[in-house]
C-alpha cells in the first residue's frame, strides 16, 4: 500500500488522530499526514501511505479554504473553540465596511500566528507555553494570501462573513479572522474553517473514514499514484542504463538544456523512479538522487 489517500477530516478529530485510525485500518504503520488541520476543521487531508511518506514534502504548497469570521467576538485561540475573552455585540456592522479592509489581506503579508498554535519558540509548542500560561510573544511570518472572495455575508448581533480563501503554506486563517476584526475595531474569531483544497488534493474528490472503510471492506480502494500527486515537479526520463545507476544511489551528468531544481524521475519504460534534483556542481550539472522510489 504505498500511495496517497485524499482524506476528508471529521471535525472534532486531530490529524493525528485521523493518522491513527488510517493505520489502523490499512494494518500500515508508514502513514503520515501533509499539512496539519486544527480539530475545529474539517476538510482535505493529505495522507500518504508506506513508501509515500517519504514524498511528503515535495507535495505542493497550494491551498484553499472556505472560512467563516464572527465579528464582534474574541477568543483565546482566535477560534470558537477557545475561551471568550470578549463579546461586545455589533450590530451595525455593514458588509461594505467590512470589505474596505479585504485588501490588505492580500498579497505577502505580515502574520502573527495565534498563541495557541503548534510554532516552535525555545523548542517548546507555542500552545503548551499558553496552556501554562506563559506570555510568549510568537513570531511574525511572512506568509502570502492569493485571493479571497465574498460568498455570503450575515448579518445580526455577531455578524458572519463566509469567503474563500486561497493561500500558500504557513498561514493561519484564524490569524486572518483575528486581525480583520480588530482592524474593524470590533474584535473577530474563526467560527468556522473548511479545507477546499491542499497540495493538489480538491474537496470533492475526497473521502471520509467511513467510505475509506467501506471501499477496504469491499476491495475497491485504490490508492494515489505518486505521480499523480506530484504533478506540480516536470518530469525527466532517463535511458535504463543511466536510470540502474541513478537508483543505485549515483549522481549522474545532467542535462543542461533544462532549468536546475527537482524533477520527477521516470524510466524510459515510464515507471515511476523518484525524485531528483538537478544542480550545478563547479562547472558541471548533475542529477542527484533526492528520493529513489523503492525499497
Amino acid at each position: 500500500m504505498n500511495g496517497f489517500l485524499n482524506l476528508n477530516k471529521p471535525f472534532g478529530l486531530t490529524s493525528h488522530d485521523c493518522v491513527a485510525r488510517v493505520r489502523r485500518l490499512l494494518h500500515l504503520k508508514r502513514v503520515g499526514h501533509g499539512g496539519t488541520l486544527d480539530p475545529a476543521a474539517i476538510g482535505v487531508l493529505p495522507i500518504a501511505m508506506g513508501r509515500a511518506t517519504r514524498l511528503l514534502q515535495y507535495l505542493s504548497h497550494d491551498k484553499a479554504y472556505r472560512a467563516t469570521v464572527r465579528f464582534g467576538v474574541r477568543t483565546a485561540t482566535d477560534d470558537m473553540a477557545g475561551e471568550v475573552l470578549a463579546a461586545d455585540a455589533c450590530p451595525h456592522l455593514t458588509l461594505p465596511e467590512v470589505q474596505k479592509f479585504l485588501p490588505q489581506f492580500l498579497g505577502k503579508i505580515q502574520q502573527i500566528p495565534p498563541s495557541f498554535s503548534a510554532i516552535q519558540v525555545g523548542g517548546k509548542r507555542l500552545y503548551e507555553l499558553a496552556r501554562a500560561g506563559e506570555a510568549v510573544e510568537a513570531p511574525v511570518r511572512t506568509v502570502e494570501i492569493f485571493g479571497i472572495d465574498v460568498l455570503d455575508w450575515r448579518s445580526g448581533d455577531y455578524p458572519e462573513l463566509e469567503v474563500a480563501i486561497a493561500c500558500g503554506t504557513g498561514t493561519y486563517i484564524r490569524a486572518i479572522a483575528r486581525d480583520w476584526g480588530d482592524m474593524l475595531g470590533v474584535g473577530g474569531t474563526l467560527s468556522a474553517l473548511e479545507r477546499t483544497l491542499s497540495s493538489g488534493f480538491a474537496l470533492p474528490h475526497s473521502l471520509t473514514l467511513e467510505s475509506l472503510a467501506e471501499q477496504l471492506e469491499t476491495g475497491t480502494f485504490e490508492a494515489i499514484a505518486p505521480d499523480l500527486a506530484l504533478q506540480h515537479i516536470p518530469q525527466l526520463t532517463l535511458a535504463a542504463d543511466l536510470a540502474k545507476r541513478w537508483c543505485q544511489g549515483q549522481k549522474i551528468e545532467g542535462d543542461s538544456s533544462i532549468n536546475l531544481g527537482f524533477y520527477q524521475i521516470r524510466h524510459e519504460d515510464g515507471n515511476f523512479l523518484g525524485i531528483g534534483e538537478q544542480v550545478l556542481s563547479g562547472e558541471e550539472i548533475l542529477l542527484i538522487p533526492k528520493m529513489v522510489w523503492g525499497e
